[in-house]
C-alpha cells in the first residue's frame, strides 16, 4: 500500500513564497499533496506552470478581493474530483474552502477566518465556525475518511500556545473558539499532530513581532485532522519549523492506504 506525504502550509502570499525558495523546497522534499491557504492572488498574477514541471496537478480557489486570503491544492496524483468552496457564498467569495477526492478518502483544505483584526471580524470567525461544523458533518457523512487541513487560527489546548495565561482572551485562543475545537475532535476528529507528539513548544506560526520565531515564541493553529475511519492509517506526523517561506511553517502527516 503506498504512503502519502501530506503538507499543509499558509504561504502568507504564494508569490512571496516562491521569491523565498518555495518550489525549490518542493522539488527537494517531494510531498505527494500540498493543501496552501493565503495564497492571496490570482492563478493568472504568477507562473502556474513550475508546479507542472515539478509533478503536480494544481487547483486554485483565490478570493475575490485582490490579494486576500485564497486557498490550494497540489497533489502528484490527479483528484477523482475537485470542488470549490463550501457552497456558502459568503465564505466562497473569500476563497476559504476547496477539496479533492481522491482514491479512498477525501481531504478538505481550510483556510479559517481570524477575528484578530477586532469584534466584526471576531463575529464572523464565530458564525464561519458553527457554520463549517454543518459542513464539515455533511462530507464526513459522505466520505467517512476525511482529512481537514488548514489553518484554523485557533489553538487548542495550552500546550498549542507559548503564553497560554497573557494570551486567554487574545482571538484564537478564547474560550469560545477552543471550546469549538474540542467538539469538533468530539465529533470523530483527530488531532494528528498530538496522536504523535505530545511533547510542548511545537508551534506552527510566529508573529513577526519581537523576534518571536527565533525565540520560538509561537502558535499551533495549523492542522491535518483525520475522521476515527483514518486512525489505522496514519504513519508519523511533524512540523516543520526550519522551514521558512513565511511566517508559519508546513504541517505533516503521513498515511498509510
Amino acid at each position: 500500500m503506498p504512503k502519502l506525504n501530506i503538507i499543509t502550509y499558509n504561504v502568507n502570499g504564494i508569490r512571496s513564497a516562491l521569491g523565498k525558495g518555495f518550489a525549490e523546497w518542493l522539488q527537494t522534499t517531494k510531498p505527494d499533496i500540498v493543501c496552501l491557504q493565503e495564497i492571496k492572488a490570482n492563478p493568472d498574477q504568477f507562473d502556474t506552470t513550475i508546479f507542472d514541471q515539478l509533478g503536480y496537478h494544481h487547483y486554485w480557489n483565490p478570493a475575490q478581493k485582490k490579494g486576500y486570503s485564497g486557498v490550494a491544492i497540489l497533489a502528484k496524483v490527479k483528484p477523482l474530483h475537485v470542488e470549490m468552496g463550501c457552497g456558502n457564498d459568503t465564505y466562497d467569495q473569500e476563497g476559504r474552502v476547496i477539496r479533492a477526492d481522491f482514491e479512498g478518502f477525501s481531504l478538505v483544505n481550510t483556510y479559517f477566518p481570524s477575528g484578530s483584526s477586532g469584534e466584526t471580524r471576531q463575529d464572523v470567525k464565530m458564525k464561519f465556525l458553527a457554520d463549517y461544523l454543518d459542513y464539515i458533518n455533511g462530507i464526513q457523512k459522505k466520505y467517512p475518511k476525511l482529512l481537514v487541513a488548514g489553518d484554523y487560527n485557533i489553538c487548542h489546548q495550552p500546550i498549542d500556545i507559548h503564553d497560554p495565561v497573557s494570551n486567554k482572551n487574545s482571538s484564537g485562543f478564547l474560550p469560545e473558539e477552543r471550546e469549538w475545537m474540542t467538539t469538533f475532535f468530539n465529533q470523530g476528529f483527530i488531532d494528528t499532530f498530538r496522536f504523535f507528539n505530545k511533547e510542548p513548544h511545537q508551534y506552527s506560526w510566529w508573529s513577526f513581532r519581537a523576534n518571536a520565531r527565533n525565540n520560538n515564541k509561537g502558535w499551533r493553529i495549523d492542522y491535518i485532522n483525520a475522521t476515527k475511519a483514518f486512525e489505522k492509517h496514519l504513519r508519523a506526523a511533524t512540523i516543520l519549523p526550519d522551514v521558512k517561506h513565511s511566517d508559519h511553517c508546513p504541517v505533516h502527516l503521513q498515511v498509510e492506504l
